[in-house]
């Protein structure tokens, strides 16, 4: 299969990507209603405010239900954010005021007092969806009354709800739910209690149109503060750039420049003065890797979640991840992520064959479960704890046969289309000086020269252009902000690419000048080093910056955590190789080796 063979799979790809996209979108209705019809509200969830992972159900606490609690059907990317909604024992027809209407009155025995007093202490919020908007509230409050002990704390349940609901001819545009201080019921002992759980409603008109409903949800991100902090580090980042790379260059140009000219005066002279430097290994820098296969599945993978970045970014640039559309972007993953697994698959293939492997099979398998086997293990021991603690992050069976269904009917075959494509490349590795026989010896190095200093050194300044904009990322997705100023944080990325780049050219250059030429392996690691930093930023921000409590969350946290940082690992290690592989070949072609 050759080069021509991939423009069909690439269209079909393309085809298949744009229903995964169209899919994304929100419910196909026109959301128009008249006087007193029906506006579907449906519960979602309930669960710890500081633990965003650790949610149920919102029936798991005894509410109001009905006898058959109708779920709604939901689409992949919802199931893997853990919605799970059904309708709400609340009814909010349309344009019609309702003052305090009775849901239910309910007794609660001693069990279902001490797990609405055990939710109560941990702040359970919950969250409904009306019309496609979100609602939030908090289910009761804790007056502590200036004491300090938690035996004499004050546990009261909330038992009214207040809708206030904003529309704009036959639209809901928004809606608010408050909670009525004043109308509580006292948890504190452990006795049977009746509870009426009441609801009124509120609409008021509205000039907002609908095309502009959700911009409420967008305007936090877009404070002027929160953006002149964001502006703030991009200036941060492009100084950090701008002197790096002018250090950079202004010190390789000339440092190369001289290596230049005393290699073409050394030329001139007699035959038996000594080489010295990075010229002196000509033999040896092209000598291929040590674990050929393993390399070519990292810069295989590394090239896919590349290409998965890049896909992700048009599609936020576009508008397709507005705030509070369900499960789009954990769709749009899976989806970009099966299709452009040609990509690994033909990127490790190509590097592999080029390396002068034979077993491009094993390669194959290896590059497919490179990034896959590691997420998965960390997805079944997550899911077993998500099933333990009956939360919603527990993915059903049904979803997980889905999954597998897509891994083994698409990315499956992709990767082995790729690789084939890969294979039957034809193209052998570019070298610009002939490798000897026998590897010359590395000379002793000092300690600052060795692989964990320097990938200490060629992490750190990635790190450091993109660390401010890491917090407001984190609060997104282990809180409850809502981050949509995708622009910025794809300059950012720009960033931190270039950057990555130009601390791994520079750090390749010091290797070889200590004639060093074990340079692949190295520019991998050293690329990549800005995933280990990440990940220490995960431990600070836990502990430092977050309130998340418990076995659950934290295992959520770090395992995932983890998960993503090893795709950043692979991703810009296959960057930084790339960029110190361009830089060898042109200074070893730019003189003449022997």
């Amino acid at each position: 299969m050759g080069r021509k063979a991939i423009a069909p799979a690439m269209a079909v790809a393309a085809l298949l990507l744009c229903f995964g996209v169209a899919g994304v979108v929100s419910d196909a209705s026109d959301h128009r209603y008249k006087q007193d019809d029906p506006v579907p509200l449906y519960a979602n969830k309930v669960g710890p405010f500081h633990n965003p992972s650790e949610t149920y159900r919102y029936f798991d606490l005894p509410f109001c239900s009905p006898e058959h609690v109708k779920e709604k059907k939901e689409a992949l990317g919802e199931v893997l954010n853990g919605d799970r909604l059904v309708d709400a024992p609340y009814k909010l027809d349309f344009h019609v005021d309702q003052d305090s209407k009775l849901v239910c009155k309910k007794q609660l025995r001693k069990e279902d007092v001490a797990k609405f007093r055990q939710a109560v202490d941990k702040d359970y919020y919950f969250q409904m969806y009306y019309d496609d908007l979100p609602v939030w509230g908090f289910i009761g409050k804790v007056e502590k009354e200036g004491k300090t002990d938690p035996s004499e704390f004050k546990y009261y349940l909330y038992k009214h709800l207040q809708f206030e609901i904003l529309y704009n001819n036959d639209r809901v545009i928004e809606i608010e739910a408050r909670t009525n201080p004043n109308a509580v019921v006292d948890l504190t002992e452990d006795k049977e209690v009746e509870v009426e759980f009441l609801f009124s409603v509120k609409w008021k008109e509205t000039s907002i149109p609908f095309e502009k409903r959700m911009e409420k949800y967008s305007q936090s991100s877009s404070l002027p503060h929160h953006l002149e902090v964001h502006w703030f580090s991009i200036i941060n980042s492009c100084v950090t750039v701008l002197l790096l790379t002018g250090f950079l260059a202004t010190i390789l140009m000339r440092v190369l420049k001289n290596d230049f000219v005393k290699y073409a005066h050394d030329e001139e002279l007699a035959d038996d003065q000594d080489e010295s430097g990075w010229k002196y290994i000509h033999g040896d820098v092209f000598r291929f890797p040590k674990n050929e296969s393993l390399f070519a599945a990292c810069l295989g993978s590394g090239t896919q979640l590349f290409a998965l970045t890049i896909f992700i970014f048009i599609l936020a640039l576009v508008g397709v991840f507005y705030p509070y559309n369900r499960g789009a972007l954990f769709t749009a993953l899976v989806v970009i992520y099966a299709l452009t697994s040609g990509v690994a698959g033909y990127t490790a293939s190509s590097f592999y064959c080029q390396f002068e492997g034979k077993d491009w099979v094993r390669n194959l398998l290896l590059t497919g479960c490179l990034f896959c086997g590691p997420l998965f293990l960390t997805f079944c021991f997550l899911n077993t704890v998500a099933i333990a603690y009956s939360a919603t992050a527990a993915l059903p069976f049904g979803t997980i046969v889905v999954i597998v269904l897509i891994w083994t009917l698409v990315t499956s075959p992709l990767l082995v289309l790729g690789g084939i494509a890969g294979k039957n490349s034809n193209t052998e590795f570019q070298a610009p000086c002939r490798t000897t026989k026998y590897p010359r010896e590395i000379p002793p190095l000092p300690w600052y020269r060795g692989t964990i200093t320097q990938m200490a050194m060629a992490g750190f300044l990635p790190f450091s252009a993109i660390y401010i904009e890491l917090y407001y990322i984190f609060a997104s997705v282990w809180g409850h902000r809502i981050y949509t100023i995708y622009s910025i944080l794809f300059i950012v990325f720009i960033i931190l690419l270039i950057v990555t780049a130009f601390i791994t050219v520079a750090l390749t250059y010091f290797q070889l000048a200590a004639e060093d030429h074990e340079w692949w392996w190295r520019s991998f690691l050293c690329g990549g080093s800005t995933g280990f930093f990440v990940y220490g930023y995960c431990l600070y921000y836990y502990y430092a910056r977050s309130d998340m409590s418990g076995f659950m969350q934290t295992s959520f946290f770090f395992g995932y955590m983890a998960c993503i940082c090893y795709a950043f690992f692979l991703m810009l290690g296959m960057v930084g190789f790339r960029a110190a592989l361009l830089f060898v070949r042109h200074i070893y072609r730019s003189i003449k080796c022997e």
